[in-house]
């Protein structure tokens, strides 16, 4: 189990456009283990490689559901909007009211370099809009319509 360092809002890498990952090898599959144990451990419900200082296309989910791990996620289709509170652990304490898709298709690997399709609806769906974000070098804050610290 290793918990690592998650970069807070100001540190370079999170601005940056992540690079594919081109070949899934041990050092991928040690990376999805410890986003997980350092998700878990900061009771967050994603994470993007980006956020543990690490510029590749890796994030992981779990909104309760079980854990989800994509290697270059696409969103391949997406449909309506709404807006929702969101939070993120690079931003403690800053909450947001941000306008997603309410459904989003999402394509991308698995850990075993499987292709996989994953549909997400409401606070999935949510949850993986925003750590694909962290992908592109877009933090919430940038899209949410207002800003707000304090608990959600």
């Amino acid at each position: 189990m290793a918990i690592l360092d998650i970069k807070k809002a100001g540190d370079e890498v999170l601005k940056q456009h992540a690079e594919p990952v081109v070949k899934i090898d041990r050092k991928i599959k040690q990376l999805l283990d410890n986003m997980a144990d350092t998700m878990y451990s900061a009771d967050g419900v994603g994470l993007a490689a980006p956020q543990v200082g690490i510029s590749l296309r890796v994030i992981i989910v779990d909104i309760g559901e079980g854990l989800v791990e994509l290697i270059n996620p696409v969103i391949i289709s997406h449909e309506d909007l709404e807006v929702g509170t969101e939070g993120c652990l690079s931003i403690p304490g800053v909450f947001g009211e941000v306008e997603r898709y309410a459904k989003v298709t999402v394509e991308g690997l698995n850990r075993h370099g499987k292709t996989v399709t994953i549909t997400g609806n409401g606070f999935f769906a949510r949850a993986l809009q925003h750590e694909i974000d962290h992908l592109e070098g877009v933090l919430f804050i940038e899209r949410a319509k207002t800003i707000y610290k304090g608990q959600k």
